[in-house]
């Protein structure tokens, strides 16, 4: 146990209560007043998601302390507090109405089916629930696993997939190194996250069938996003977030091109709406300012120096608002 492991954990809308344990054995209380105006949003404390999201919030200007041992923070230029939870517990505090808010993982949203709504995905944390099995086994199908057992951490959305196939299986639920199941003759497969593949391969595993994709979601609570005050503080704070991800879709790029060739550029790349064009110092010559999607910036790059286009210069965004 660790010298300020938190063991227990209560919540309101108005009051944020844990009891510690320090080495010593003594425990200490602490409680902190929260403001029932103010958004709730539980994130992860710790764990794969977390400094992604902690960055994500950031890049939202959201501005806000934080630090391994806080459990709650409160936005200095937005009415939003954040609480600092275990991933599986988010669920449970959403759909009680404790946060209005949380960022989680897609697999665990499927794991409890919280009564919530997801309202974006957040671009990062991508992963995916996958069957794998020995790599000298002879299984090549889901079907050849019929009877057979298999571990995982997710047993409700992986029994409802063999369900699905019509495949009878045994399950053993394991809430870590699922990998090792086989290896220890615990079972003759696993059901895992991963993003990779590099850990099932590392423990002589091989990828079967995937099961489902995986990401960071913003879920909701329905009874706050009946109440109007607090949708709209929700719905400013999922612009920010579009904002965000938007620009991660996008290029800001300026080239100089001869006139001539402007309604070809236009059909190239016609930007939100259009390009941005100047003339320049140079007769026939102009400036041309635009943005271009990340998926097909490479395509878009070498076709405008086919029609001529130089002094390309890209640039990255910082936010979008569509």
């Amino acid at each position: 146990m660790g010298p300020r492991e938190v063991l227990f954990l209560l919540t309101s809308r108005s009051f944020f209560v844990y009891i510690n344990k320090k080495e010593t054995g003594f425990f200490y209380f602490k409680m902190a007043k929260l403001n029932e105006n103010n958004l709730k949003l539980a994130i992860q404390k710790e764990g794969r998601l977390t400094d992604e999201t902690l960055s994500f919030l950031q890049k939202s200007g959201i501005e806000f302390e934080s630090y391994k041992q806080r459990l709650f923070s409160v936005g200095r230029n937005f009415p939003l507090e954040i609480l600092f939870v275990r991933d599986d517990d988010i669920p449970g505090y959403v759909s009680s109405g404790v946060a209005d808010l949380g960022i989680l993982g897609l697999n665990v949203v499927y794991e409890e089916k919280p009564d919530v709504q997801i309202l974006l995905n957040m671009g990062y944390g991508f992963c995916y629930l996958t069957v794998g099995v020995p790599k000298e086994s002879k299984f090549e199908t889901v079907y050849d696993l019929k009877n057979k057992t298999i571990a995982t951490s997710y047993p409700k959305a992986t029994q409802e997939f063999f369900d699905k196939m019509e495949v009878p299986i045994k399950l053993i639920k394991i809430n870590g190194s699922v990998e090792l199941a086989p290896t220890l003759g615990v079972a003759q497969a696993i059901a895992d996250l991963t993003s990779t593949g590099s850990t099932m391969a590392l423990n002589d595993l091989r990828p079967l069938t995937k099961i489902y994709d995986s990401q960071a979601v913003l879920i909701g609570n329905n009874d706050s996003l009946r109440t109007k005050e607090r949708k709209k503080l929700i719905d400013r704070l999922i612009m920010r977030f579009k904002g965000v991800l938007a620009a991660k879709n996008y290029k800001y790029i300026m080239m100089n091109a001869p006139e001539k060739i402007l309604p070809k550029l236009k059909e190239t790349v016609p930007g939100l709406k259009s390009p941005t064009v100047a003339p320049l110092a140079e007769k026939g010559w102009i400036s041309v300012q635009t943005v271009i999607r990340e998926d097909v910036f490479w395509e878009t790059i070498e076709k405008l120096k086919e029609l001529g286009a130089s002094g390309i210069l890209v640039l990255p965004i910082e936010k979008i608002i569509l």
